[in-house]
């Protein structure tokens, strides 16, 4: 359960960020986490709460958007989902040589505040 590392990370992240812009009444904060970092979204939520306790962030609420995989295949150049169903192969040539451009982010993507 390495999500609590990932919480405090991305916890403080945003304290130093609402101190920085002097952000008050945070409703949400949202994270975009690539499919390959391998973090369930529970555990974040659930983990978020004890992490904010005592901060200006207590009482907010954490939002994960889940980035799929994305492969750029180096051979063609297509864009594709890399899964089973393509044995991870570029559907376009067949090529098994790719670059991963989309799936192991994890980036504090919005801190929303009360209107």
């Amino acid at each position: 359960m390495h999500e609590m590392s990932y919480v405090v990370r991305v916890v403080n992240l945003a304290l130093k960020k609402c101190e920085e812009e002097k952000l008050t009444d945070i409703k949400k904060i949202v994270v975009s986490i690539g499919q390959m970092v391998g973090i369930e979204p529970f555990y974040m939520e659930k983990y978020y709460s004890q992490a904010i306790k005592n901060t200006i962030l207590e009482g907010s609420e954490i939002e994960c958007e889940i980035l799929p995989v994305i492969a750029k295949c180096e051979n063609c150049g297509k864009e594709y989902h890399p899964s089973k169903d393509n044995d991870y192969m570029c559907p376009e040539c067949g090529s098994g040589t790719a670059k991963t451009i989309q799936g192991r982010e994890f980036i504090l993507k919005q801190i929303v505040c009360v209107m």
